[in-house]
């Protein structure tokens, strides 16, 4: 049995129209002959956000599996949605959330990882029905608990399904066509990527680009499944970037929701950021107010959450922070006002690509013209 396997995320969902949009084209994809369609779904755009802002007006101390219960119900609720626009049209659907999807976790909430696979509920819908909408970022651990599997994740969620069922590619549908060299919506320069590597893409996750989520990425490449980006509109579908095993485009990120975490001594610094290293955390060492820290561009929340959990006294402040990836590595500029930021960033996407155009190939081509202005390296 051979099945499609599509995720949408949370930008198609900005109203019923959405789900109906969705709809069609799963009906459009059977009627050109592929008859099993997996729909990962992701919540509307901004539910995720206000789930938790409602627990925390609850109870600030709301313990972690039980966030990760309440923010499980924005990918519900968009599988119920579309679940009624496909049977609207006439389809055999059904739907699976976390319970039921056989994917199983460690009990690391906020963030759980993948531990085991079992494919035979999904396998028994599709041989039962021709759609199965599946709920995206959630499974349960091994004790039967409801897990987060971390902002943004229904991307992981669909490559971890199309592993378990034995298919190589996915195709991942957001409100931009594909990987560019810059976000954009805040840079207009921006270039697509056509095709890029999976590494490569998880470094620019990490740095705080949202076309992808940086777990998707990693397992994708452990299990050789393919990833095409594209984006649904009015006038269609549009191709825009494969990700595979090759690949790659100098870059510029804006993380917007970057902080940096201060602590007392170096000595403190250096075993939180051992502690983030070990669960999958980029972080770069400053000074902040004259005291050593790390800067965060991603997983804040989770971060936050396990620096938290050591007892260790700390600060935190927000920032943006612009990262230059090139030929001669990554240089970070942490500036805290967002509108320099992307004028930065703008400023620094100029020097890499100037405005009389170049293309863009696999591969690292061409460096910035001179000093981009501070270094700080990644630690990871």
């Amino acid at each position: 049995m051979t099945v499609t396997i599509l995720k949408f995320g949370g930008s198609n969902f900005l109203g019923p129209e959405g789900y109906h949009r969705v709809a069609r084209h799963i009906a459009q994809r059977r009627a050109a002959g592929e008859n099993k369609i997996v729909v990962v779904v992701s919540a509307m755009k901004g539910e995720t956000d206000s789930l938790k802002a409602q627990m925390l007006e609850v109870n600030k101390e709301a313990s972690p599996s039980n966030l990760d219960a309440a923010l499980a119900i924005g990918e519900m609720k968009s599988v119920c949605l579309l679940e009624a626009a496909v049977s609207y049209l006439g389809i055999s659907v059904t739907s699976l959330d976390g319970y039921g999807l056989g994917i199983r976790t460690n009990s690391d909430f906020g963030r759980a990882k993948v531990e085991s696979v079992d494919p035979r509920r999904i396998r028994s819908a599709l041989q039962e029905h021709d759609v199965v909408i599946a709920a995206g970022a959630q499974a349960i651990d091994q004790s039967g608990r409801l897990t987060f599997l971390g902002r943004n994740a229904s991307d992981l969620t669909a490559v971890v399904i199309a592993s378990m069922l034995e298919e190589h590619a996915c195709e991942i549908y957001s409100d931009v066509s594909g990987v560019s060299t810059g976000d954009p919506n805040l840079i207009a320069e921006a270039q697509l990527i056509p095709e890029i590597g999976y590494r490569a893409i998880a470094k620019m996750s990490r740095c705080g680009a949202k076309v992808l989520h940086h777990g998707a990425v990693e397992y994708a490449e452990k299990y050789g499944v393919t990833i095409f980006c594209k984006s649904l509109t009015s006038d269609g579908v549009v191709t825009g970037t494969t990700v595979t095993g090759h690949g790659n485009a100098p870059s510029v990120t804006v993380a917007r929701d970057a902080v940096v975490i201060s602590f007392a001594s170096v000595a403190e610094r250096n075993n939180l950021r051992a502690l983030l290293d070990q669960n999958g955390i980029t972080t770069i060492d400053v000074e902040q107010n004259d005291r050593p820290g790390l800067c965060v561009r991603s997983d804040t929340d989770f971060a936050r959450q396990l620096v938290e959990g050591t007892g260790t006294p700390f600060s935190i402040e927000s920032t943006t922070a612009v990262t230059v990836r090139d030929a001669s590595g990554s240089r970070v500029h942490l500036i805290p006002d967002y509108e320099r930021a992307v004028w930065r960033a703008r400023q620094l996407h100029e020097q890499i690509y100037p405005s009389s155009g170049r293309t863009v190939r696999s591969g690292l081509t061409g460096k910035c013209s001179r000093s981009l202005g501070p270094f700080r390296k990644p630690r990871k």
